[in-house]
């Protein structure tokens, strides 16, 4: 059984206790309340994010919707490879700006251009509306590289941590039969890559670990809305290839989807894929939101990370 940072135990016994009196009040789950949470959570746990030499925001053309995007270039007279990523937040929440912090940190620690993308969300947007957005921008964003005369390497990369996750996987999963989309590698963070909610995680750490059964149960239902099969739309149980690219998967062992997670690294492997794991034993979901909180192993994550995207 793993057991909880020391440093996590009293913030998540206080999160729980607000969390049920916030219920016994009659609170409601709502999109609003949802976005608005994870970004007072993420601005008071986050410490300052390191300057980023070249920061701009931009449009990726698209057929019926331009994807907002924020492009972060740490060394702006080098032509580095680019890293696509897709913030997390149950497809409902989260945004470019709520994850300003993270992206910066990324860009530093990897030497990549960092494009952070503002895709739509539910309920608003349902599935497939965000998917089809990550994957405009993972085709279209060389365009806005030229346009602004910015130097790169034509070299892609993903990472996405939860809903994120999901869409970066799904992203791969395309890139096998899609010669349109070049991923050289990808960055799984505590990946949702099956929604069926059906992994003995889900049950093991469903209820009292920040990330509950129940709430991704809501917002799965949030983002499907039109009878979708959930296990088709899952990454986890789409065709694996030698051609899905080598992957970093970054688990929490007190996560409802640790075991997800883990699978799909079994998965690639088993397909001939080179896979790396990082299961952190005592971490919930969403902990590099939490640095604040557990600043070394935000580090961690950091460093295994850049070590990862710059190996070969």
């Amino acid at each position: 059984m793993n057991r909880l940072h020391p440093s996590l135990r009293p913030w998540l016994a206080d999160f729980n206790r607000i969390a049920q009196q916030k219920l016994d009040a009659g609170y409601k789950a709502t999109a609003i309340g949802a976005r608005e949470a994870l970004a007072e959570f993420t601005r008071q746990m986050l410490p300052t994010a390191p300057d980023i030499a070249w920061v701009n925001d931009d449009l990726v053309p698209g057929g019926d919707y331009a994807v907002p995007v924020r492009i972060y270039h740490p060394e702006p007279q080098q032509a580095l490879p680019v890293l696509l990523f897709l913030h997390g937040g149950g497809h409902m929440a989260g945004s470019v700006s709520v994850y300003d912090p993270i992206s910066r940190r990324l860009a530093a620690a990897s030497r990549h251009i960092v494009v952070a993308v503002e895709y739509r969300l539910a309920p608003e947007n349902p599935y497939p509306a965000g998917l089809n957005d990550a994957a405009n921008a993972a085709k279209r964003i060389w365009e806005v590289l030229d346009a602004r005369r910015l130097p790169y390497a034509r070299r892609l990369a993903l990472a996405g941590d939860s809903a994120g996750g999901a869409l970066c996987a799904s992203l791969s999963g395309w890139a096998q039969s899609d010669a349109s989309l070049s991923i050289e590698r990808q960055v799984l963070i505590y990946p949702c890559v099956d929604y069926t909610l059906t992994q003995p995680s889900v049950a093991q750490n469903g209820d009292g670990y920040f990330l509950t059964r129940s709430r991704a149960a809501w917002y799965f239902d949030q983002y499907f809305q039109h009878a979708e099969d959930r296990r088709q739309a899952s990454p986890l149980y789409w065709g694996f290839s030698a051609r899905l690219p080598p992957t970093l998967v970054i688990t929490a062992g007190l996560d409802p989807l640790r075991d997800e997670g883990r699978l799909y690294a079994e998965r690639l492997s088993a397909a001939g894929v080179a896979v790396e794991q990082l299961q952190l034993d005592d971490q919930t979901h969403a902990f590099l939101n939490m640095e604040a909180l557990v600043p070394e192993v935000c580090a961690l994550a950091y460093r295994r990370i850049a070590d990862f995207l710059n190996a070969g």
